[in-house]
């Protein structure tokens, strides 16, 4: 009797979450958005304004090279530091590598 006991309760067990999950799936409010939107495109964003404006500000600013002949310009130094070469590395570097045979004798070998 102890099993059919057992039995029992994992079978009502069951029944409530099953129930819990019918329930749950039916029930529930199902208003969701609509997957379709239209969007207005015929309506000025302000940030594209803005963004017209700006360039339609920049289209009107001419460089003279006047800035070039200004005492302050002129009075501007260079702190820049010279680049020295560096010797160049092997064509392929990822070619294997191999030691050319010279007729000068190693320096673990006696002459």
């Amino acid at each position: 009797m102890a099993i059919f006991q057992n039995k029992l309760v994992i079978l009502i067990c069951v029944g409530v979450v099953l129930a819990g999950v019918v329930w749950y799936s039916f029930m529930r409010d199902k208003s969701a958005e609509s997957l379709l939107q239209t969007n207005d495109l015929t309506a000025t964003n302000t940030i594209d304004s803005d963004v017209v404006t700006i360039l339609l500000q920049l289209r009107a600013v001419s460089l003279s090279g006047t800035i070039f002949t200004d005492p302050a310009f002129m009075s501007l130094q260079d702190f820049g530091s010279q680049i020295v070469p560096e010797p160049v590395g092997r064509e392929n570097p990822f070619a294997p590598y191999t030691v050319a045979t010279t007729s000068a004798p190693l320096p673990t070998q006696k002459r």
